[in-house]
């Protein structure tokens, strides 16, 4: 098994947890403070890996990587918030099936942007998670 899938599945596995988690844990908390504290755990577990792991040397990113990476971790942090907020104030399952349409709009940019292969069956793939949201959400 190629190492990305195996890492994909790790992350198929983790990701349902967030929700649940994270609806456990907003009973009684604003959705901001709640994500502020996240992102701060996030980052002194993910620092302690990169550390364990000896990959702490950022010198080796230039200007133009640094500026993309910046910006994936505005669009996280904004989807992060969002997505606390939506939990916080709806149904877990419909949340998560409208969240998941991100994979048919990640598909469609990443055919824009990074010119992916577009190929119908990822197009068919794409209709359909966002037909299944739509159902799972109303």
């Amino acid at each position: 098994m190629r190492a990305y899938i195996f890492y994909a599945i790790l992350s198929a596995f983790f990701a349902p947890l967030v929700p649940i988690f994270g609806k456990l844990g907003l009973k009684d908390v604003d959705s901001t403070v709640a994500t502020t504290v996240r992102a701060f755990i996030m980052f002194a577990f993910l620092f302690l890996v990169a550390v364990w792991q000896g990959r702490t040397d950022v010198s080796s990113i230039n200007g133009r990587a640094l500026l993309f990476i910046a910006l994936s971790g505005i669009a996280g942090a904004l989807s992060w918030l969002f997505y606390f907020m939506a939990v916080k104030g709806g149904r877990v399952p419909a949340v998560i099936a409208i969240d998941k349409t991100s994979v048919a709009l990640a598909i469609f940019l990443s055919w824009i942007v990074l010119k992916e292969e577009l190929t119908p069956r990822t197009v068919l793939g794409a209709l359909l998670i966002v037909v299944g949201a739509l159902l799972v959400s109303l």
